[in-house]
């Protein structure tokens, strides 16, 4: 029996993409870097060869469940778990992972978000064997972290114990000494500069048996609350427990409930070309650019403009004359246009746009 298993969370909107995501079609299910495949469906095909296709569990709303058969039909219904109400990570992640106890109380497990781009896919998978070889045996948590290229505060940061053997520090996980979620930008700074933290890939790695004594310890009513869905998993009765459960648990994240608590939690040393796509600067980050510095995918005239990410329908022509640094989004008669640098108002427009019918966000 293979015991190891992937959980994909694909449950979120990813409000600040608007207008390219929305409420009834998030990002995931796009193909966000024109490579004929969705994020969705690239996440899936990464762990090609790390686990069996029927060890892949997708955690979505129950919005969503259609389109992750779609995309994935080589999932069963039973791989799809439906959350009725968003509540963060920490009930999505205990959900399936008490659900994957209950089948196979051996399973190691790789928790990963649906939405992040890895440009490096064989060091990625290289990266996660490291990881699972860790903790097969071990009471651990493991979290993969990246070197931070500059002071983020949409990130969390983790500050490792470093071994006086640099050179081998990718080759295990190493201990983790604080683990801080969304620092300010002062201290996001401090963070940077110290050059002792990375940022968290928001990409786990433990075994089932080492999480659950985790929710235990630091979550003791979501623990309490799933460790109830025992008889119901994977039987016709789990849709209605799960109802119940997700009526009853409180909105947390996985970070904030667990991570940033735990004193086993460990960080491998990570350069897989990631980026996790939270907004559209970090898809002009990730993106081939033309000779102006410009992400054109659309059919477009440009002229004296440079430095823009341009995402329009192939079947309207679009002519742009001097911009600079700019977002330009069209998709399903929504369309904006923001400086790169104001991209943190785009959850604003979303608010206001709503305001006009729920049809634009």
């Amino acid at each position: 029996m293979n015991h190891t298993y992937v959980i994909i969370m694909a449950g979120g909107v990813g409000t600040r993409f608007w207008p390219f995501s929305r409420t009834s079609y998030p990002k995931q299910f796009h193909d966000v870097l024109g490579t004929g495949r969705t994020l969705l469906q690239q996440t899936a095909d990464r762990f090609n060869g790390v686990c069996p296709p029927e060890n892949i569990f997708i955690v979505t709303s129950s919005l969503y469940k259609d389109l992750c058969q779609q995309q994935l039909p080589q999932l069963t219904d039973d791989q799809v778990l439906c959350e009725p109400i968003a509540r963060n990570t920490a009930p999505c992640i205990a959900y399936a992972c008490y659900k994957i106890a209950q089948h196979d109380p051996e399973a190691n497990i790789i928790v990963a978000p649906a939405d992040h781009i890895i440009l490096k896919e064989e060091e990625f998978q290289r990266t996660i064997l490291t990881a699972l070889e860790a903790t097969k045996n071990q009471d651990i948590l493991v979290t993969l972290g990246i070197q931070p290229s500059r002071p983020d505060t949409g990130y969390g940061y983790i500050q490792y114990i470093p071994e006086p053997d640099q050179a081998n520090t990718k080759q295990h996980p190493l201990r983790v000494k604080t683990f801080t979620e969304k620092p300010h930008l002062e201290l996001a700074q401090q963070f940077v500069e110290s050059g002792e933290f990375v940022w968290n890939a928001g990409i786990f790695v433990w075994n089932v048996q080492s999480i659950i004594s985790a929710f235990k310890k630091y979550l003791p009513e979501v623990a309490e609350i799933f460790d109830e869905g025992k008889e119901d998993y994977y039987t016709v009765s789990e849709a209605a427990f799960i109802d119940k459960a997700y009526s009853l648990t409180k909105s947390i994240s996985i970070d904030n409930g667990i991570m940033e608590k735990a004193e086993n939690v460990f960080v491998v040393l990570s350069d897989f070309g990631w980026s996790d796509l939270g907004t559209w600067k970090s898809l002009y980050e990730v993106s081939d650019k033309n000779d102006d510095f410009n992400v054109i995918d659309g059919h477009v005239l440009l002229y004296d403009t440079k430095n823009c990410i341009i995402k329009t329908p192939k079947d309207r022509l679009v002519a742009i004359n001097g911009l600079d640094g700019f977002i330009v989004a069209e998709y399903d008669n929504v369309l904006m246009i923001c400086r790169k640098e104001d991209e943190q108002k785009v959850k604003a427009f979303v608010a206001d746009a709503k305001e006009r019918g729920t049809h634009f966000v």
